[in-house]
């Protein structure tokens, strides 16, 4: 198992190094530069709108799915044939539930107009995930790997067209760019269920209530406790876009998604490797494997980064965010630093939420969920009428470090785990470490030089105390290890 997981996961992080990165610093970014901080902050709101009730296209069937086709791998015709048309049943409650909705809170026409595309987009995206889910379940990780970045290569491909040329002979706006991406989704659903619908032989749309409500019922908690992760995750610039007046709540916004877009850059990575876990953890644990040892594995190659990037941010914010952005630049550098300290929690979460996911602890996680739902919102709401952006930040850092410091203790408690001393001294001493080259950095001469620098330092400083043993790593790479 070590070595299939760190055989693709080396081609998966390839994949996305190679492609997301040119997505959100290349094409991202400059939309958000090309047309301003307030259009890209309504964007931005409504997208992270769609984001919080998309729960109602999935309700857990994909994460559920993925753990049982993981472990039953002949129930797949029967799954596939049931889910694919429960999905677009889904799909017309949750379009129907999002515009009224929508309609409650006082969104214009617009806003309407956008959110429909986004709603469509967000289907989309969900069933790709859900099809993605077999894939991966099989553990056919090369194909899944290659299918995580296609929609993004695709939108890459129509972005470019539409930015740097004159295609369409007028001014590129925020309607341009969401209808790129509803092209490049639609494309990938299309080559994604080819490729299912070949592992699993002719399937025939199936709407059995009795399995639709048995399949239900078992995957209603998953869907439950992504409902509420993805509430603390995404609904701050839903609360500065809808709290502040006017043009003030979505230029707000937008400085939010200027810091927030290099998060979920880190988080992507994170979250591919949470999903490549996920499957492993589930079949380890019905095959009463031991799972200390690929827990350990994982966290190492997780925290490590996190705590590197992090440190990263805090120290040269004003930097980076001066380097990408033309606008606003003194306020998202504050908030940079704040959002990615909770890049930290997000690391632990994909490790132990995955790991309590796959063993189905989901009461456990489902109430530290609620916790960080009800904390994110209290702060959002005393915070933000005074402090904005700000505001929001700090809440999001205080929910992401308590939840996956609640994840990492709930895990300890359910699996008996023992990190052990030497590891946890290991982890304090290059915390300490890389403070201490973070700050000699800063004396550089140039920034750039000082970040790498720092973050040479860093990982040398991981790979002396042994948190990444590389030796280990070619070892399990040429099957001397399982």
């Amino acid at each position: 198992m070590k070595r299939k997981f760190i055989t693709n996961l080396i081609l998966l992080v390839f994949l996305n190094l190679l492609i997301k990165p040119f997505w959100i610093f290349g094409i991202d970014r400059t939309v958000q530069n090309m047309v301003g901080d307030e259009s890209y902050g309504l964007y931005f709101a409504l997208f992270n709108f769609s984001m919080i009730l998309n729960i109602l296209l999935d309700i857990g069937i994909t994460n559920y799915n993925n753990c049982n086709i993981a472990k039953h791998n002949f129930l797949l015709p029967k799954h596939l044939s049931n889910i694919v048309g429960l999905k677009f049943l889904l799909a017309l409650v949750y379009a129907v539930f999002s515009l009224i909705t929508a309609f409650i809170i006082g969104y214009n026409r617009i806003q309407f107009h956008i959110l429909f595309f986004l709603i469509l987009n967000q289907f989309m995206i969900s069933l790709t995930l859900y099809l993605r889910s077999n894939i991966s379940a099989l553990h056919l990780f090369r194909t899944d790997s290659l299918l995580s970045v296609l929609d993004r290569t695709l939108m890459i491909i129509i972005c470019s067209l539409l930015l740097f040329t004159n295609i369409l002979k007028g001014n590129f706006n925020i309607k341009w760019f969401v209808y790129a991406q509803t092209m490049a989704y639609f494309m990938t659903v299309v080559i994604t269920f080819a490729i299912v619908l070949r592992k699993s032989g002719r399937i025939k749309l199936q709407f059995h209530k009795k399995f639709i409500l048995v399949f239900l019922r078992k995957s209603y908690p998953y869907a439950l406790l992504i409902l509420l992760m993805s509430l603390y995750n995404r609904i701050d610039s839903v609360m500065l876009e809808r709290m502040l007046p006017g043009a003030t709540g979505r230029e707000q916004a937008g400085i939010y998604a200027q810091a927030f877009r290099l998060l979920d850059a880190v988080a992507m990575f994170g979250a591919l490797v949470g999903g490549l876990l996920l499957p492993i953890f589930a079949r380890m644990i019905k095959q009463n494997e031991p799972v200390n040892q690929m827990v350990k594995l994982s966290f190492s190659l997780l925290i490590v980064p996190a705590i590197i990037i992090s440190a990263a941010s805090v120290l040269y914010n004003s930097e980076i965010m001066t380097l990408l952005y033309k606008s606003n630049t003194a306020q998202s550098s504050d908030l940079l630093g704040i959002l990615m300290t909770g890049f930290i929690g997000i690391a632990s979460s994909y490790i132990f939420g995955t790991l309590l996911t796959a063993n189905g602890s989901m009461k456990q996680l489902n109430i530290m969920a609620f916790c960080g739902v009800t904390l994110n919102i209290t702060l959002n709401l005393i915070l933000i009428p005074e402090y904005e952006a700000y505001g929001s930040a700090c809440a999001s850092m205080a929910t992401q470090l308590l939840t996956g410091a609640s994840q990492f203790f709930i895990a300890v408690s359910v699996f008996k785990m023992k990190p052990g001393i030497k590891y946890i001294s290991k982890i304090i001493v290059f915390i300490i470490i890389v403070v201490i080259t973070g700050i000699l950095s800063k004396y550089a001469g140039n920034w750039l030089a000082g970040l790498i620098i720092f973050g040479a330092g860093s990982l040398l400083a991981a790979l002396l105390l042994k948190l990444i043993n590389i030796k280990n790593l070619f070892e399990i790479v040429l099957f001397k290890q399982n």
